[in-house]
């Protein structure tokens, strides 16, 4: 799938197995359109995350379905399959790939900061942080961990307190956003409902 994107436009990416895809994640990508002044978010719904169990993962299909339907009704939000057409599991494959499909764009990678705090796990994650820009989101309770993490010693020294996304075009750039918080995960989402989290979650989301 190839987008008529033309050069600097300022793109979003949040990857994640999206087991399920919920409120949360739509409230984050907003949040992060108007603070980052972004020109859209890219969810990269992973095959597998190989951190986690593959057991405990609903199929890709699914989770790819699921998660597009939920962010249909934002324009600015697209969800793609890039990930898994390319079997690429490890984040750094996978932004090698995005730079040369799309020369020209300003991409910002985002995450939570409890994904901060075991970033270290992640292969070449400090390839990662000289790639792109990292725009942490704060999290509850995992701001602590987070900046104490192996990976905020690496990369601190280049944390911006301006978070307009003219400071984080160039990597290495570290920001973290304090947004108002939302306690909703996938996890959670599924203890809660188990195997009906992806039937019920509308419910709960309020879609």
């Amino acid at each position: 799938m190839i987008f008529p994107y033309s050069k600097n436009r300022k793109i979003g990416l949040l990857g994640g197995s999206f087991n399920p895809a919920h409120s949360a994640h739509i409230y984050l990508s907003l949040y992060a359109l108007k603070a980052l002044k972004l020109d859209e978010v890219w969810w990269l719904v992973s095959p597998q995350n190989p951190l986690k169990n593959k057991s405990e993962t609903a199929p890709y299909e699914v989770r790819f379905s699921f998660a597009k339907n939920l962010a249909k009704p934002h324009v600015r939000i697209r969800v793609l399959d890039i990930e898994q057409r390319c079997k690429s599991y490890y984040t750094h494959q996978t932004l090698r790939l995005m730079k040369r499909r799309f020369p020209g764009v300003h991409f910002v990678w985002m995450m939570g900061a409890d994904n901060l705090a075991q970033f270290h796990r992640w292969q070449q994650w400090e390839r990662i942080g000289m790639q792109v820009p990292l725009a942490v989101f704060d999290r509850a309770p995992q701001s602590y961990p987070a900046r104490n993490s192996r990976a905020y010693s690496r990369f601190s020294k280049f944390l911006l307190k301006n978070i307009g996304i003219n400071s984080l075009k160039a990597a290495p750039a570290l920001t973290f956003l304090a947004m108002p918080r939302q306690s909703l995960s996938s996890t959670q989402l599924r203890k809660m409902l188990g195997e009906d989290a992806f039937l019920g979650h509308n419910k709960i989301a309020g879609h």
